[in-house]
């Protein structure tokens, strides 16, 4: 008999990779607050590039911000250059023009206000370059008075917006969710103002109104995630070594999906204006537009699961209580990892023991049974050719065998088996060595 297999303890898991359908039915299990260095990795590099790019180029603000006198047209046949459009104006005393190429064909020009005369010379000459008509040269002046009170108005109504909206949090759920929502908020401004320093885009009055509108849907993102930690705050410590950053990175898991839908529906229409509209249909005034706002959406939907949550997880995690349960929890780790480590050991220690105190199984000298299946071996040799068995009496006690020596005592028949019964078996000379035995009736038949 030998002693018994001890089964080592089963290794752990290997973590499966997520499928559309985990994320779909809100199975996943993604370690957002774990991984947060990475965000903040990420962003930060994202509003340093974008730093950089305001300090170097700064924003093509629109007419609208800086004032001034602008013609805009199409050319019907070709494509136009700067420098074909600026040999026109200069001339003119427009040296210094803003010149613009947008959409191959269409050409909008800036400059400082000019007197009505040279409006209408500019013009002239501009369609004459384009071919067309004067009519179809537009004219617009702006003064800088106007737009300074653009610039004024719209500063003013931002910090309006931040004052509402910590005020509203604040009472809704607390401040650090306040303060946590408002700095991802400036998050998206900043990547989007810096989109625009980068790509030399115009700032126009409608790229002001699609800021606010990224505003609000960073907010309605934010405070969705944000409703569902607050109802899951009072699940802490439901799971063993469970803390704030656990629970938080839980609720994230549950409305990811909910997350991922609103701004891939969002983006939808706002893609259509962005790339069809203004790429392939040519409609450029939606293009100052769209932009603006499928940038904020996407940055929108980053910041409010990669920026908001970490931060306030950052900030909760300080409060002495969540600082107890971290500990807390840390403790009950630590101790279950050492007894998983530990029981191991203790059985793998136990072992030769175990197998030390099992006796050994005696096979008996003079059995009978075959090793392998518990057959007799009368049963189980096969009968010699040519000799049939024949009925006859026993042996008696005390007859000498071909040898001269007295044989020993044959061993107790096995039980019959049901096919034939099992034959009196005797000990011949060379016995264990492989050579079946024969009946001593046999032997003594044929010494006569």
């Amino acid at each position: 008999m030998t002693a018994p297999t001890l089964e080592r303890p089963p290794a752990p898991a290997k973590r499966e990779r997520h499928t559309l359908s985990d994320i779909f039915h809100e199975r996943t299990h993604f370690q957002f607050i774990e991984r947060s260095w990475r965000w903040a990795l990420l962003s930060g590099t994202l509003i340093l590039i974008s730093v950089i790019a305001l300090l170097i180029s700064g924003l093509n603000l629109g007419i609208d911000f800086e004032g001034g006198t602008q013609w805009e047209f199409t050319v019907a046949k070709g494509s136009p250059s700067a420098d074909a459009v600026r040999k026109i104006v200069s001339p003119l005393g427009l040296g210094d023009a803003k010149i613009l190429i947008v959409g191959g064909n269409h050409v909008r020009v800036q400059s400082k206000v000019v007197s009505s005369k040279t409006t209408d010379e500019v013009q002239a000459a501009l369609a004459k370059f384009a071919n067309t008509s004067d009519q179809n040269v537009s004219i617009s002046t702006v003064g800088p008075t106007w737009g300074d009170t653009v610039s004024n108005k719209a500063l003013t109504g931002l910090i309006v917006f931040f004052g509402l909206i910590a005020l509203y949090l604040t009472f809704r759920f607390e401040w650090k969710m306040a303060l946590a929502a408002i700095v991802a908020v400036l998050h998206d401004i900043v990547i989007t103002v810096g989109v625009y320093a980068v790509t030399g885009f115009e700032v126009t009055p409608g790229t002001v109104v699609a800021f606010l509108t990224i505003l609000g849907f960073s907010l309605y993102d934010t405070v969705v995630v944000f409703d569902k930690v607050k109802e899951n705050t009072s699940t802490i410590g439901t799971e063993r070594g469970d803390t704030y950053s656990r629970m938080v990175n839980r609720s994230m898991n549950q409305v990811l999906m909910r997350s991922l839908n609103t701004s891939f529906v969002a983006l939808l229409p706002v893609a259509s204006l962005l790339f069809v509209g203004s790429g392939i249909m040519g409609a450029i005034t939606l293009r100052d537009f769209a932009l603006a706002l499928f940038v904020g959406l996407m940055t929108g939907a980053y910041s409010s699961i990669f920026v908001a949550t970490p931060i306030l997880a950052f900030l909760k995690e300080r409060e002495p209580r969540f600082v107890a349960l971290r500990e807390r929890s840390a403790a009950q780790l630590a101790r279950d990892e050492a007894e998983t480590t530990v029981a191991p050991t203790r059985v793998a220690a136990a072992a030769p023991r175990a197998a030390r105190r099992v006796p050994e199984a005696r096979v008996p000298e003079e059995a009978g049974v075959t090793e392998a299946a518990g057959v007799p071996e009368e049963a189980a040799a096969p009968e010699e050719a040519g000799e049939p068995e024949e009925a006859g009496e026993p042996a008696e006690l005390g007859e000498v065998a071909e040898g001269g020596e007295a044989p020993e005592p044959a061993p107790t028949p096995a039980a019959p088996r049901p096919a034939r019964p099992a034959q009196p078996a005797a000990r011949a000379r060379g016995a264990g060595s492989g050579v079946t035995p024969r009946p001593r009736q046999q032997r003594r038949r044929k010494r006569r």
